[in-house]
This record gives C-alpha cells, sequence and structure tokens, in this order.
C-alpha cells in the first residue's frame, strides 16, 4: 500500500480538502445568518394579496440572542420580533406616491428621521459613564467644569443663523463627562422666534416653561470670538422654533440626541432662505 493511502481508495490529503470544504460552507451559512440580527425580517409591500410581507430570504434568521445591558437598563434581544417600533408610526409623517418611489414628508419635513435629516430611533434613556450617572449635561448641574482660560466664553454670545438673524442667546453650555468637551449650546431663543412655537422667554418663567430653551451641536456651531457671537449656516432663525426640545432640563436621551444632530443635519437641504 502506498504512503499516505488510509486504503488504496482514499487519500488522506482529499479527505482534509472536503472537511475544509463542509467547515466553509458551514461558516459562510453561519456569517450569513448572524448577518440578518439588523435590518430583517424586511417590511415589503410588494405583494397586493396583503399589506405587508416579511422578505427573509435563504438562509433562516437566526436565533434570538441576549445582551445584558449594565445599569438596569432592559435587555438588548437581537433579532428583534419586529424592526417596526410602536411609536414610529407618531415620528414618521409622511407618504408613498407609488410602490418603490421614496416618502415624500407631509408638512414640515424638518425634524423627521427622513431623507438628510434621518437619525436612529434609539433607547429614549440617557447615555451614562461607567458608574451609572448621566455622561452629558449642562455645567450649571455637573460643577467642577469651566471654560479653559484663554478660551472665549460661549455663554452670553448671541447665536446668529444662516439668514443674518439672531435666534438667541447662549446661556449654558452641556458637556461630556467621559471625554471632557463642549457637546451642545443652551439657547434660549429670541421672543420673536419663541413665539412661532408658543415657548416661554419671559424672566422668571417656571422650569417647564424654560424647558423650551434648545440645544445647539457644536458642531453645527462656530465660536467667532472677534465677532463675539457663534454662528450656524445650516439652518435660519426660525428654524430654533421647532428644534426637537429634551424631557428634562438637566439631561438629554440617546434619542433625543439623534433627532437633534437630524434636525440641524437636515437643514442644509431643508432649510429655506439660508446664506452662506
Amino acid at each position: 500500500m502506498p504512503t499516505g493511502y488510509l486504503t488504496t481508495e482514499i487519500d488522506i490529503a482529499q479527505v482534509v480538502l472536503y472537511v475544509f470544504w463542509i467547515f466553509f460552507f458551514g461558516l459562510i451559512l453561519h456569517l450569513l445568518r448572524e448577518n440578518k440580527r439588523e435590518g430583517y425580517p424586511l417590511d415589503s409591500d410588494r405583494s397586493h394579496r396583503a399589506p405587508r410581507v416579511k422578505v427573509v430570504g435563504f438562509p433562516d434568521m437566526p436565533p434570538p440572542k441576549r445582551w445584558s445591558m449594565p445599569h438596569g437598563e432592559a435587555d438588548l434581544i437581537a433579532p428583534r420580533v419586529s424592526l417596526v417600533e410602536p411609536d414610529i408610526q407618531g415620528v414618521i409623517n409622511a407618504d408613498r406616491p407609488l410602490t418603490g418611489y421614496p416618502l415624500q414628508p407631509m408638512g414640515r419635513a424638518m425634524g423627521l428621521p427622513l431623507g438628510p435629516g434621518s437619525y436612529a430611533l434609539r433607547r429614549d434613556i440617557p447615555d451614562l459613564t461607567i458608574h451609572g450617572d448621566p455622561k452629558i449635561g449642562p455645567m450649571r448641574v455637573l460643577g467642577g467644569y469651566q471654560i479653559m482660560a484663554g478660551d472665549p466664553t460661549p455663554i452670553g454670545m448671541p447665536v446668529v443663523a444662516a439668514d443674518g438673524r439672531t435666534a438667541g442667546i447662549v446661556e449654558d453650555v452641556w458637556v461630556d463627562r467621559a471625554e471632557p468637551r463642549i457637546l451642545y449650546f443652551e439657547v434660549a431663543l429670541d421672543p420673536a422666534v419663541a413665539e412661532l412655537a408658543g415657548h416661554d422667554t419671559r424672566p422668571g418663567a417656571p422650569p417647564a416653561a424654560r424647558a423650551a430653551n434648545v440645544l445647539l451641536p457644536a458642531g453645527f456651531a462656530k465660536v467667532q470670538a472677534r465677532h463675539h457671537r457663534i454662528k450656524v449656516v445650516s439652518v435660519i432663525a426660525d428654524d430654533f422654533a421647532y428644534v426637537p426640545v429634551t424631557a428634562k432640563i438637566d439631561a438629554i436621551t440617546r434619542r433625543e440626541e439623534d433627532a437633534i444632530m437630524g434636525y440641524f443635519g437636515g437643514g442644509y437641504f431643508y432649510s429655506s432662505g439660508r446664506t452662506i
């Protein structure tokens, strides 16, 4: 019997090759299934027999997997039973003229998780530090934070929008505890702007009304120390009246973060009257 043969008909190298093929096929199948933990099943309206059709494809969906979250947060499960969140219908106000066409916003487009202003409907809870404290908050609440000596102090600066009008005055700055930096400017709206949304900016207004102060992401603002102002080019002054507000005056949730960022980002496309 020649060396390297189990029998006169079976070659060891051939057996190893077949085992590798079987392993590689199983690996690809496993990765394809794991890839369907996010985004599947697809919701399709392609069928005329039913209002919606679940599209899974091959291979089938993987079994649900659970991740335990810290600080008492609800566990994450993927894949989810349904990708359509219970409250998403109240967020997206849009219509599709024909199957296959993009969604068309109904009414005011800015602020919708749609198009250039899209954002994810993340959990409506604050992002926490490793110690379980809210990671983002205003300096007046966190304490121990101050603007570095030599840097311009944004508090008190007017916010000038893309149309050249003043949208409000910076009342406070919100910082990131995990990576000490300014993330948001809290803007007390100009009375003329606040009136558009019925915000109460009178002195001594109760906390519930003062919560109408809006947050301006630092990434969309340019501090112009020479002119003692903060310039924003993505939205006009009137758009500040409709910036999504936070439920609490001293905390911001993950979903609120994305909604605010999406609002100012979408302004580059949706906001009218911008002059850069």
